[in-house]
């Protein structure tokens, strides 16, 4: 068994008051509603995240890395249930092994008109993981945060007419970016696990497409 780490309590408590980018903020009124678990571990190589890599071809963030979750159910007693519940229907991951540690800001996704609660889980006990929901879920990894924080491994990633930008992370022979890589981000500038990347001359840039990233350049 793994107690909670007290850089994970220290990080929900930064959590709970931290700024919410404009473009993440939720509407007064309307979006679904919905919750995302976003799990930490550790192993031998240090902290690390569980994500998702969803399947080509969905009506929604088609071939995306993602935390797991989805539509809060009217059986959901809260949001930390539909996030543990969504996390175990896709990953497999045992909910008796989880601690719920806190919850971020609400966060709005607006290409999908969700509203998502942001469920922090510290795993006690952690459980063996795959792509339990075939339909909808490709592969399922433990990410290191050292290898998401690695100047390495970021890039850029444009948006729309190009004026406007999103983190993004090479991890696991992913690309994290979109909606999660902004969580990412954010996640690892309240944990202090961020490294001074723009500074190194990183250049490498993607725009994402109806058809997905391409390189720019």
């Amino acid at each position: 068994m793994n107690p909670i780490p007290p850089w994970l309590t220290t990080l929900a408590d930064s959590a709970r008051t931290m700024p919410i980018p404009r473009p993440m903020r939720p509407p007064e009124r309307g979006g679904r509603e919905s919750a995302v678990l976003i799990l930490f571990g550790e192993t031998d190589r240090g902290p690390d995240l569980l994500l998702i890599q969803r399947k080509d071809g969905l009506r929604r963030h088609s071939g995306q890395p993602a935390f797991p979750g989805g539509r809060i159910e009217p059986t959901d007693a809260s949001p930390e249930a539909a996030a543990l519940r969504e996390a175990e229907e896709e990953t497999g991951a045992d909910p008796a092994g989880i601690d719920v540690v806190g919850r971020l800001p609400e966060l709005y996704l607006s290409f999908s008109d969700f509203r998502v609660a942001p469920v922090l889980g510290w795993w006690r006990e952690p459980s063996e993981v795959r792509a339990a929901d075939t339909d909808e879920v490709a592969a399922v990894s433990r990410v290191p945060i050292a290898e998401l924080a690695s100047p390495a491994n970021r890039v850029k990633v444009r948006y729309g007419d190009g004026r406007m930008w999103g983190p993004g992370f090479r991890a696991d022979d992913m690309l994290v970016w979109g909606f999660t890589g902004k969580i990412v981000d954010l996640l690892l500038t309240l944990g202090g696990w961020e490294l001074p990347w723009r500074e190194r001359g990183l250049t490498e840039e993607f725009e994402a497409t109806p058809q997905g990233l391409r390189p720019v350049g």
